[in-house]
């Protein structure tokens, strides 16, 4: 069973690897077949209907499955040490979903022509990318992607208890990642009709899963974090002082 677990877990990663790599080449229009401006185009009704149908999707497999109630009833299903690498597969399938079935909606919006901008853009673009793969490297980012977990029960070791850490950018914005997620959506010369629509959506989802993301954390944590809720700013640092916490 341990054997099979960490099989699990590594072939959840193969498939999340690439799928997080065509999500960068679909937000930025790069290197894939098919990215969120290109495609057949269909009726604008319908092209916003199925975008935002597969938008409500990944929102609502990203954030129930990530709640704690949720995994207290998944257990029961699912052994704990493949709990998040089946929640990393199912968030990899939705996406994939997603690229295939997104409906373009080139419409532009704005169009920057300054070549000096236009680099500006994609130097920032591409500097969000980095920013938010970083932050998963400054957590765990194979804990984050469920790998610690299942080679953890193969040693039959248990895994530490959470630990409240602040690491480089964190000391200086509460989610570094959802930062680098919105630097990187945004970040567009050509922004487009279905462009916009996939940035609005995504960054209402995002706000709205930090809300419950640091409830969860307050639980965790405590005092401790709304102690650094109250010195660090959520996406800006706008605050004064920083966490004293390491």
């Amino acid at each position: 069973m341990n054997l099979l677990a960490v099989v699990y877990g590594i072939f959840a990663y193969v498939i999340f690897l690439p799928t997080f790599l065509y999500a960068v080449g679909f937000v930025g229009n790069l290197f894939v077949a098919k990215s969120i401006d290109s495609g057949a185009t269909t009726a604008l009704p319908e092209a916003i209907g199925v975008d935002l149908a597969l938008l409500g999707l990944f929102a609502i497999q990203h954030s129930v499955m990530a709640r704690p109630g949720f995994k207290r009833l998944w257990a029961r299903i699912v052994p704990p040490a493949i709990e998040r690498s089946t929640y990393v597969l199912l968030a990899s399938l939705v996406l994939i979903l997603l690229f295939w079935q997104w409906r373009p909606i080139p419409t532009p919006i704005w169009t920057v022509t300054d070549p000096r901008i236009v680099l500006l853009l994609q130097v920032i673009f591409w500097l969000g990318w980095f920013v938010l793969l970083l932050s998963t490297f400054l957590l765990n980012h194979f804990e984050l992607f469920g790998l610690r977990q299942v080679f953890a029960s193969a040693a039959k070791r248990d895994l530490p208890l959470p630990e409240f850490r602040t690491p480089l950018f964190y000391r200086y914005v509460r989610h570094p990642l959802y930062l680098g997620f919105l630097i990187s959506f945004w970040a567009t010369p050509v922004m487009s009709v279905g462009h916009l629509l996939f940035c609005a959506a995504t960054s209402g989802y995002i706000l709205v899963g930090i809300w419950f993301e640091e409830r969860d954390l307050i639980a965790v944590f405590g005092d401790r974090y709304r102690c650094y809720r109250e010195q660090v700013g959520m996406l800006l640092p706008l605050r004064s002082g920083r966490a004293r916490t390491r």
